[in-house]
């Protein structure tokens, strides 16, 4: 079971890329995210189903991941910024290449910036702070998409 927590924690193995891991993790949601897109007739709102229905097994490979590393919040752990990126993806009017590169930029601000209360989840215990900033941090970049919908029409 812990090869299967560190791939689903790792996202498959972007969590071990050496520069800006969380990038990558996010890159890595947006690159499950593009063929369902594609191909499927998936709204904006099926990734927030998407990430909600992953959470439980997110929190669980972190805390996984974390106890293997002997760690709090590994670095390799980007499972995290996978679900906080749909969070953010929900947010978007459509999914066209304009709304999902907005999509990462707001989802990886307001990871990195941590705006209150977001940093405070981290406080959580084991994999629920891992994973809790991040769908906070998606939360805000999905408001911030609602927004710019009815404000400027994006």
């Amino acid at each position: 079971m812990n090869k299967v927590a560190l791939a689903i924690a790792t996202w498959f193995g972007c969590g071990f890329w050496p520069k800006g891991p969380g990038t990558a993790g996010s890159i890595g949601a947006l690159l499950v995210a593009w063929p369902l897109i594609a191909w499927l007739p998936v709204q904006p709102w099926h990734f927030a189903l998407l990430a909600v229905a992953l959470t439980p097994l997110g929190i669980w490979a972190s805390t996984r991941t974390a106890e293997i590393r002997q760690l709090k919040d590994p670095q390799i752990v980007v499972v995290d910024e996978v679900l906080g990126q749909w969070i953010t993806l929900a947010g978007a009017s459509t999914l066209d290449l304009a709304h999902v590169a907005a999509a990462l930029l707001l989802f990886r601000l307001f990871d990195i910036t941590k705006p209150w209360p977001v940093r405070k989840l981290e406080s959580l215990p084991a994999g629920t702070g891992i994973v809790a900033d991040d769908l906070a941090a998606g939360v805000y970049g999905a408001a911030v998409l609602v927004v710019l919908r009815f404000v400027v029409q994006f």
